[in-house]
């Protein structure tokens, strides 16, 4: 879709607009083990407001979104609270006990 072409005739403005603003990025995170930690991290991006979409690659340990741009701060924030933090980051003894909780909740909702 071309943003520039929205015509304020359009009874979808505003959904075309949000898509617009929609961004769709890889970010690069530490502690991603298995298809545990992906669905964890999936499952709480999902929930955040602006994320559409998400992906996980536990072999690159990488996360591609699509995001409104203004959240990705909280994104980063909520990786790092479920001891997924950016590869830029340090990552500490307490980020990776944290991952492996997620991991562990990831493989039992795979479960059910």
């Amino acid at each position: 879709m071309m943003c520039k072409n929205l015509h304020s005739k359009d009874s979808s403005l505003i959904a075309k607009y949000e898509l617009c603003n929609m961004i769709t990025e890889k970010i690069l995170v530490a502690n991603v083990k298995c298809s545990g930690c992906a669905t964890t991290i999936k499952n709480e991006l999902l929930k955040l407001s602006g994320v559409s979409a998400v992906e996980v690659d536990p072999q690159q340990d990488a996360i591609t979104l699509t995001h409104d741009n203004e959240h990705r701060d909280v994104i980063i924030k909520r990786l790092h609270a479920l001891g997924y933090p950016e590869a830029t980051e340090e990552n500490g003894l307490l980020l990776q006990l944290k991952s492996y909780v997620s991991c562990m909740v990831g493989r039992v909702n795979n479960r059910q």
